[in-house]
């Protein structure tokens, strides 16, 4: 398509550029209230790693990385496009060494080529704040998590009335409140639906909601949704009798009418966690990797940490109907053609 083509089919460039400001906005803002409530230092970050590292992470194990080689460097090292810097991220807190109760955030880019159904939530760009803390022994609880949950959740409630007052065609929606919920009680709550519509559903009944032991088998020989084994623990059980130090962070979007997920965060594996999950998923192999082999050694701090979507925060609070709205990346003509049809702007 011709440049003219393109300039052809955009609509009031003035609110374009009102929207683009109101984005940069959301996310600066967002970006300060989440380092000051959790006390993070902003460092750079890779956007790629040696394939044989172990610091790439597998999310739910079925993506591929995008791999090359580096042409000055040696025929025999291959490098990845990272998914995310969960484990990255570990080991900078032991190279920086970062205090315990102080913390890194960075801007995390990545390249998803193999996400199923491109659509308004989902993109082949990856933009996210990967935030990592240090954390004590004692602190691996529920309590602690729950706790690094609300201050997460305020900082978003501070990000949205800041949104408000400087953009008046904005409004406040969210919750005064996060509800917390273990995945095995949402499976009791609602036993006939599917883990989707479990979402949507105690999603909208409280307007925010942290999911709580993602990764782990449930009663009924599911899981929640895929985690890697080696960040995520979501083997330990807990004072509430339940296992995993994991979750969700889930709002009910009011424009898409859906549950929508802004987060996956939780407490690091230690060595007890990593050894049982490698087993559980079959890949003790992994022990050998540079990166557990730092873990094992305990050469790598307790953390606890995350990723949160930054062109999702955006278009939640925006109020946006498409992720599409907020960033640029690309899609199937059908969603092109659908968009057009509602009037929705996509980012070129």
């Amino acid at each position: 398509m011709s440049a003219v083509a393109l300039l052809k089919k955009q609509q009031k460039p003035s609110e374009i550029l009102r929207q683009e400001g109101a984005t940069f906005f959301t996310k600066s803002t967002f970006e300060k209230e989440l380092s000051k409530a959790l006390d993070l230092c902003k460092i750079s970050a890779p956007l790629f790693v040696e394939s044989n590292s172990g610091f790439q992470d597998d999310l739910n194990g079925i993506e591929k990385p995008i791999s090359f080689k580096g042409k000055a460097i040696g025929e025999g090292q291959i490098y990845e496009i990272v998914h995310s810097l969960a484990k990255w991220k570990r080991f900078a807190l032991a190279q920086y060494e970062v205090a315990v109760g102080k913390g890194i955030v960075t801007d995390m880019r990545a390249l998803r080529p193999d996400e199923e159904g491109l659509d308004s939530l989902h993109s082949m760009y990856v933009d996210q704040w990967d935030w990592e803390k240090v954390i004590t022994a004692s602190e691996r609880t529920l309590v602690g998590l729950r706790a690094t949950v609300e201050k997460i959740y305020s900082a978003l409630k501070a990000t949205e009335q800041a949104l408000v007052q400087s953009y008046p065609e904005y409004h406040a929606f969210l919750p005064e409140t996060i509800h917390f919920i273990h995945s095995e009680e949402l499976l009791q709550l609602y036993p006939s639906l599917s883990r989707k519509e479990r979402e949507d559903s105690i999603c909208k009944r409280y307007g925010a909601v942290f999911l709580i032991g993602i990764g782990g088998e449930l009663p009924d020989g599911t899981i929640h949704d895929g985690r890697a084994p080696d960040y995520d623990d979501w083997s330990t059980p807990t004072e509430a009798g339940k296992l995993g130090l994991n979750g969700d962070i889930i709002i009910w979007n009011p424009i898409l009418e859906r549950s929508f997920e802004i987060s996956s965060m939780g407490i690091r594996v230690d060595k007890e966690a990593l050894l049982r999950q490698l087993a559980i998923r079959g890949v003790d192999k992994r022990q050998e990797l540079p990166w557990h082999q730092l873990l094992l050694q305990d050469k790598l701090p307790l953390t606890m940490g995350g990723g949160i979507g930054q062109s999702r925060v955006a278009m939640l609070l925006m109020q946006k109907a498409h992720i599409g709205e907020v960033q640029i990346s690309a899609w199937p003509p059908s969603e092109h053609e659908e968009c057009s049809r509602k009037g929705i702007y996509l980012l070129k």
